[in-house]
């Protein structure tokens, strides 16, 4: 449980915007916007690419893949799962990661799905909708920018991939802020569900929020509506499952100008993880807040790139 008891303290420990030394709260956010659009016009420009490839019915369910040089030829995929609060940001501005993979023979993938508002007011026929497309064991009707419905689409973002370019050979997860807690959640599935299990080989988590219940009061809510049970349901904290025998390798990232929460949920989960049996890594990124830690991937230098690109030595 989160050791923040004031409202207006858990408001400022989850407003990343306070924290960075860099830029002040009210011009770091469209920053971090500029530096992410300029980057993926850059990679759209150098690489082979498909866009809005779809792989459901829902408006968010499109990935755009940045392709290495030689598509011919089997190739491990960084799958990219965007942050923003789970209520902005999106996969057109989640490409600027890519050359530095492309250039070592590695795709990224990067996820479109639902965000919220749309699931405060879920129309029916929406809802009605999304139940011929949920697994059957789900006990619940799944609404557009609904926190199950964002959990279940990230999914099966990976069905469609593995089913679709079958020479894709290791998946790699890596996800930044809310992106990051989607590919946590990702780690628990029970793909038995979905009659198809990725070969995910690695995850990489990057300043992510593995405990939902802190948040419910907060302003990140008002567009969620998340209930304490639903919270619970999509908390990585909560759904830590003893390791298999493959089970792949872990990186949790932190910037040192994360808050204090922040690198608090980063560290609980990491212990979590390995107290399970994970193999898992805690990364303490110094000089970095939480925009800029991402925002580096574009560069070949960055610690976080080089991970990226020892993906190639190890598929």
């Amino acid at each position: 449980r989160s050791p923040v008891a004031s409202p207006q303290a858990l408001e400022d420990q989850y407003s990343p915007s306070r924290w960075s030394p860099r830029l002040d709260r009210d011009t770091i956010i469209d920053a971090h916007l500029a530096v992410t659009a300029a980057g993926t016009e850059r990679a759209r420009a150098s690489a082979q690419t498909l866009l809005h490839v779809p792989y459901g019915s829902g408006d968010g369910e499109q990935l755009d893949i940045y392709l290495p040089p030689d598509p011919s030829e089997p190739f491990p995929v960084l799958v990219y799962i965007h942050g923003g609060y789970w209520q902005c940001l999106s996969k057109d501005d989640s490409g600027f990661a890519a050359p530095p993979l492309v250039s070592q023979g590695v795709a990224l993938v990067a996820v479109g799905y639902d965000i919220a508002p749309k699931g405060g007011c879920c129309p029916a026929e929406a809802a009605a909708a999304r139940v011929a497309q949920r697994p059957p064991t789900l006990p619940f009707v799944l609404c557009l920018g609904h926190m199950d419905t964002m959990v279940l689409q990230v999914r099966r973002s990976l069905v469609f991939l593995v089913q679709r370019y079958p020479r894709i050979r290791g998946i790699y997860l890596c996800g930044h802020s809310a992106g990051a807690h989607l590919a946590a959640m990702v780690l628990s599935t029970d793909w038995t569900e979905f009659q198809v299990v990725p070969d995910i080989k690695g995850a990489v988590l990057v300043s992510g929020l593995y405990d939902l219940e802190p948040i419910l009061h907060t302003y990140v809510n008002d567009a969620l509506s998340m209930s304490r049970e639903v919270a619970q349901r999509n908390s990585p904290m909560r759904h830590v499952t003893p390791a298999a025998p493959a089970a792949c390798q872990v990186l949790v990232a932190v910037a040192q100008h994360d808050s204090p929460e922040f690198r608090r949920q980063s560290q609980e989960y990491s212990q979590a993880l390995r107290a399970a049996g994970w193999s898992v890594s805690l990364l303490d990124l110094a000089g970095v807040d939480h925009f800029d830690i991402i925002e580096k991937l574009s560069e070949d230098s960055y610690v976080l790139t080089q991970v990226g690109r020892r993906i190639r030595l190890a598929a």
